[in-house]
């Protein structure tokens, strides 16, 4: 299943919503369905702010169950510039606040809370997957 939105701030509700009504069928549990909406609310967040350069474009996220690990694969598509966000170093989380860099904090949350994250660039698409075991 997937949907289809602007990529508006203000459709992050929307996404969220989405993918719990899927999530829900799928009998996740609290926690997962926790960590997953706070990786939704980032990777989306990225694509509106950063995305398409100060214009609305599209965004699309497609959601999978996997019933032989007991996960789900929700995949974030956007036709706006080619990013990577993998592709960083980790912010080093040992420094103090005032030492850090901006910017990384994130994604790096998105890393940790999820069992695995895949970005691919294709067709003229940026894909980032996420997997979570259920």
């Amino acid at each position: 299943m997937h949907l289809t939105v602007e990529a508006k701030i203000a459709n992050i509700e929307q996404v969220i919503s989405f993918v719990n009504d899927r999530l829900d069928e799928m009998s996740c549990t609290k926690r997962a369905k926790t960590q997953i909406d706070i990786a939704l609310d980032e990777l989306f967040s990225n694509i509106c702010h950063y995305a398409y350069d100060g214009e609305v474009g599209l965004a699309t996220v497609r959601v999978v169950e996997v019933p032989d690990d007991n996960s789900v694969r929700i995949t974030l598509e956007d036709s706006g510039i080619p990013f990577n966000p993998l592709q960083h170093d980790d912010p080093d989380v040992t420094l103090s606040l005032s030492e850090r860099s901006i910017g990384g904090l994130g994604i790096f949350m998105v890393k940790k809370t999820m069992n695995d994250v895949q970005y691919e660039y294709k067709d003229g698409l940026n894909m980032l997957t996420v997997v979570k075991t259920l």
